[in-house]
């Protein structure tokens, strides 16, 4: 069972159909929509500052979520997917974005509606990642516009697949 742990007289909360691994760590003021799931060994650690998740978001293996004593918080939007060992830390990830594996997005960044933010990239503090763009690199940097429909698509694909998947997990439990 996952650990969800009260700090600061914060609890968090977790929406329905929400599917928490076994070794997730959710931690003080979180807040996890609907139809999500948070996958094996990912933290969402909300002790000092809020985390806000929206619904269809998967946070992946081994991501850890966290953020700065009151100067930042993470903002996650709808039919985001976060990959496996991602760190977020005190940014605004807005609907439909992707964030590749091993991505660090870091305090005050922002990632627009249905970007996609390249693996192993990391986005520095205060970047404003341009919406249905795609960055990459270290630091990352604009490398071209995507198709909005395509990206999309592709998002809510991949935010569909691991509602599926947490399905499988789910059946397992009953």
């Amino acid at each position: 069972m996952a650990l969800i742990k009260e700090v600061r007289g914060f609890v968090p909360q977790i929406g329905k159909n929400t599917y928490l691994a076994d070794n997730a760590t959710i931690v003080g003021d979180v807040v996890i929509g609907d139809d999500c799931s948070i996958w094996f060994n990912a933290v969402l650690r909300g002790d000092v500052n809020s985390i806000r998740i929206g619904n269809r978001v998967n946070i992946q293996d081994g991501s850890v979520l966290h953020t700065l004593y009151q100067k930042s918080v993470v903002e996650i939007g709808d039919d985001v997917s976060v990959g496996h060992n991602v760190v977020i830390h005190g940014a605004k990830i807005e609907n439909g974005a992707l964030i590749g594996m091993g991505a660090i997005v870091l305090d005050h960044a922002v990632i627009g509606e249905g970007a996609i933010v390249a693996a192993g990239s990391v986005v520095l503090t205060g970047t404003h990642v341009e919406p249905g763009s795609i960055y990459a690199g270290t630091p990352a940097k604009f490398v071209k516009k995507v198709d909005p429909d395509q990206a999309k698509e592709m998002n809510q694909k991949i935010a569909k697949n691991y509602l599926m998947y947490s399905g499988w997990f789910k059946e397992e439990e009953e």
